[in-house]
């Protein structure tokens, strides 16, 4: 999924060169360029990055970082062992504060922290067509991997929406969710008031999934991009 910019380059630098000139405090640079008095702490986090990388530190990337096994325990590691402060491993690696944290959290808790690809692919792909055995596979394979979607849309070669829709059904009806209903679905005329009642809801229910989805990847995206 590509990611929404909603800060320029430009004025990322401008502010950055407005507080590292010290004449101005954060809160006065958010004023003076619009972006609300409450980002001054970006500011902070853009000038960290900035006296480290310089510009290209805020060079458009069309997607997410990849980051290996090894790379997050080192990160850990450093700061566990107090090498170095969260504010400084966040500038000089461009990874946000709240995602270290969340892999120090993991680590501590016993839990292991897994290579990431963004893997922007599985959210544009197209819808797969598939048996009801063939979901069933995806969706426990899913589940024996920590409801982990887009592993699974990738190992499958199917979408992100496919697999996350089928998990939410299995789990909430059982492998009755799954079944293939295609030629079967009754016409508006044949069906009682009841059934046109509960058609209607799975209709709004399956387009509130899919705006809930589409949230969800928005929002992300916009929390990765706050460099």
């Amino acid at each position: 999924m590509s990611r929404k910019i909603k800060y320029s380059k430009e004025l990322k630098i401008k502010a950055c060169e407005l507080y590292l000139s010290g004449k101005y405090g954060a809160i006065y640079i958010a004023r003076l360029l619009g972006i609300g008095e409450k980002n001054d702490e970006r500011i902070r986090e853009w000038a960290r990055i900035y006296k480290i990388h310089g510009a290209e530190a805020f060079d458009y990337k069309p997607h997410n970082n990849k980051y290996s096994k090894t790379f997050k325990e080192m990160i850990v590691k450093e700061y566990l062992e107090g090498k170095d402060s969260l504010g400084n491993l966040e500038a000089k690696h461009r990874i946000h504060h709240s995602t270290i944290l969340k892999w120090v959290k993991r680590y501590n808790n016993g839990i292991e922290l897994k290579d990431y690809s963004p893997m922007p692919e599985v959210y544009m792909k197209a819808n797969k067509n598939t048996t009801s055995n063939e979901k069933l596979t995806i969706v426990k394979w899913c589940i024996e991997n920590d409801r982990n979607f887009k592993e699974a849309a990738n190992h499958f070669d199917c979408s992100y929406a496919q697999v996350r829709n089928w998990v939410i059904k299995y789990e909430k009806n059982g492998e009755d969710a799954l079944l293939d209903k295609r030629g079967h679905r009754k016409k508006e005329t044949e069906l009682s008031d009841i059934e046109k009642a509960n058609r209607k809801i799975a209709e709004l229910q399956k387009e509130n999934e899919r705006l809930k989805i589409k949230c969800e990847l928005l929002k992300k995206a916009e929390k990765l991009e706050r460099w």
